[in-house]
């Protein structure tokens, strides 16, 4: 029979009660070091007081009223994201899916209103990851999530990651912008060449394209900088963001400049829950953390740092651990394809370590941005043991 809970996750049996910083304790007693964050989205740990004291707060005062009603604390943030950012306007929703889709929605309101409405296709790449929604299972492009959802939403080419002359080739009447992660979270935690992000933002100016950044994943501070397309040196036209921006309350984000955002105007697009005063007040908490001085400047610092200690994890165990790839406190360990990365997973949660598996057999690290350096050296001792109980020949530390 079916449980109550419908069946879409193969979920751990793991059950969590209390968190504090970069720990997790289960109902049992267990304590976990968490390099997953939820998926890249406790971006200021857990029960982080400041969080908490503001989300209590308001929650006492008025969670919800409706996007019918001004929400002053909406403005706020949208105001402070326009001050740390290329845009100059933001639109709120919940989640980083309905981020992306009203991107893809702006991208296309925007030709179809200065008089191009042929141009409504977004160049895509291979491994991407956009959501979960119709229109953004076709804007990811893989099939085996589009299998079984009828016929996928037409608007959308994929071309290789990094490819540029792919990218040009691409190129027709009907392009209208290109869509991209600045890192592949999903897809393997593979970074764009940061050159590659300079050469997109150099086309889509020579044949009047807009870029469209994907920072669900890597945007509030997990590259390092605010936005990971900082390091790059550009600006996009939109973007989405989501996950970490309420440190674990659902919020997300369309940020844009004016020629994009002026035409979504009354009517057209909306959300009943998005940038709510509960959720948006979630979003100025972790904003205060992240601004902070000297925040990013850790982030950078603790982030390179693992990125070290990963590379002597992978001289360590060579017939384990083939590279290290990622940026910022967006990591990943790739495998060799004899060892599987839900394997190395379960591995690591045995030996008390939270991570998450990606594309192309790589495991995901993305802890909290307030992690310290004691903190990634034992999450470093907890990895060593796992990749030896998935050393070929060690059955018995895997036994222990």
């Amino acid at each position: 029979m079916i449980s109550a809970l419908m069946p879409t996750y193969n979920r751990a049996d793991l059950a969590f009660e209390r968190g504090e910083g970069a720990w997790l304790w289960t109902v049992d007693g267990r304590r976990f070091l968490d390099f997953g964050s939820g998926i890249a989205t406790t971006s200021i740990g857990h029960a982080h007081p400041h969080l908490v004291q503001a989300v209590a707060e308001q929650a006492a005062r008025v969670m919800h009223v409706s996007n019918l009603y001004r929400v002053p604390q909406a403005e706020r943030l949208a105001q402070r994201l326009v001050e740390t950012s290329f845009a100059d306007s933001v639109f709120f929703a919940n989640s980083g899916a309905e981020a992306n889709e009203g991107m893809i929605k702006a991208v296309r309101k925007h030709y179809a209103e200065t008089g191009q409405p042929e141009k409504f296709r977004m160049i895509c790449f291979e491994g991407a990851f956009h959501g979960r929604t119709l229109a953004t299972l076709a804007a990811t492009g893989n099939p085996k999530y589009l299998a079984g959802f009828g016929p996928v939403v037409d608007g959308f080419d994929h071309v290789p990651f990094g490819n540029m002359n792919a990218v040009r080739d691409a190129i027709g009447p009907n392009t209208a912008a290109i869509m991209i992660e600045p890192i592949q979270g999903e897809g393997g935690v593979r970074p764009a060449d940061l050159r590659f992000l300079q050469e997109l933002r150099a086309v889509c100016d020579e044949f009047g394209l807009l870029l469209a950044l994907d920072e669900v994943q890597t945007g509030m501070g997990r590259s390092g900088k605010l936005w990971a397309h900082q390091w790059a040196g550009i600006e996009p036209d939109v973007m989405s963001a989501a996950k970490g921006i309420g440190g674990g309350f659902p919020l997300g984000a369309v940020l844009a400049k004016e020629k994009v955002a002026q035409y979504l105007k009354p009517g057209t697009h909306g959300t009943t829950y998005g940038g709510n005063p509960l959720a948006t007040t979630a979003g100025n908490a972790v904003l205060d953390v992240i601004l902070a001085p000297g925040f990013l400047e850790h982030v950078d610092r603790v982030g390179r740092y693992l990125w070290r200690g990963m590379l002597d994890l992978a001289a360590r165990h060579p017939t384990v651990v083939s590279g290290v790839q990622g940026a910022g406190m967006l990591l990943g360990l790739k495998l060799h394809d004899a060892v599987s990365n839900t394997e190395m997973q379960g591995a690591a949660v045995a030996e008390g370590l939270l991570t998450v598996a990606a594309g192309m057999n790589v495991l995901r690290l993305a802890p909290p941005l307030i992690i310290t350096e004691a903190e990634a050296d034992e999450a470093l001792r907890l990895l060593d043991r796992a990749a030896l109980r998935m050393t070929p020949g060690n059955a018995q530390v895997a036994a222990k």
